[in-house]
């Protein structure tokens, strides 16, 4: 998963941060594509506790809800503008993406606009 490069960084690191938006927003894409249903804020608030416990780091619950929040406002914007067939495809690059071992050009422009979504506003 792309938080394993950042194991060795503290949880509040923007590398971090950026990682948990991104891997937010593919899930959020996934479910909302495969599931017709959106995860709320407080679902990828747990999801980042969880995925930080993996490498036994932490973030106050303020900071998870509102990486989730600019994670649903990106993902959001990004179904908007897509089919659902074109929405389908990039949930998978996302998820696919995730993977150290897969290199996405999809993914790596989201990244940019998670790292976008990270500077304007989330801690």
């Amino acid at each position: 998963m792309i938080l394993k490069q950042t194991e060795h960084l503290p949880a509040s690191d923007k590398g971090t941060r950026v990682a948990l938006i991104y891997a937010l927003v593919a899930e959020r894409l996934g479910a909302y594509y495969e599931h017709g249903q959106w995860l709320t804020v407080g679902q990828g608030a747990t999801l980042c506790a969880e995925w930080l416990a993996r490498s036994k780091r932490t973030l106050a619950l303020a900071e998870r809800q509102q990486l989730s929040a600019a994670s649903d406002e990106l993902a959001r914007s990004i179904a908007a503008g897509l089919s659902r067939e074109a929405g389908l495809y990039t949930a998978h690059e996302l998820s696919e993406s995730l993977s150290a071992n897969y290199h996405s050009e999809v993914g790596a422009a989201i990244m940019v606009e998670c790292e976008r979504a990270l500077d304007a506003g989330c801690p």
